[in-house]
């Protein structure tokens, strides 16, 4: 995968408690784990949205949908 350089500034503690975890080889650069946590940050992210986009469905419908396609399968199904 195709990397890219970037500067960022992190509060002092944040950067120590990341030159902890390297120096205890939990990881092996500061930059891998930066790179983990944004994209564990950015998992967390996508996830609540399709939580959030769930919860908009009407449950009682989709179960509808569902028996109905189950139902047409049914119908095509040979005897065995």
């Amino acid at each position: 995968m195709a990397t890219a350089k970037v500067a960022i500034t992190l509060e002092r503690h944040l950067l120590s408690e990341v030159d902890a975890l390297v120096k205890a080889h939990a990881y092996p650069s500061r930059s891998n784990a930066i790179q983990e946590a944004v994209a564990e940050k950015l998992r967390r992210i996508n996830g609540e949205r399709l939580a959030r986009e769930c919860a908009k469905l009407d449950s009682a419908r989709e179960q509808e949908i569902a028996e109905e396609g189950m139902a047409w399968e049914h119908e095509e199904w040979p005897e065995y």
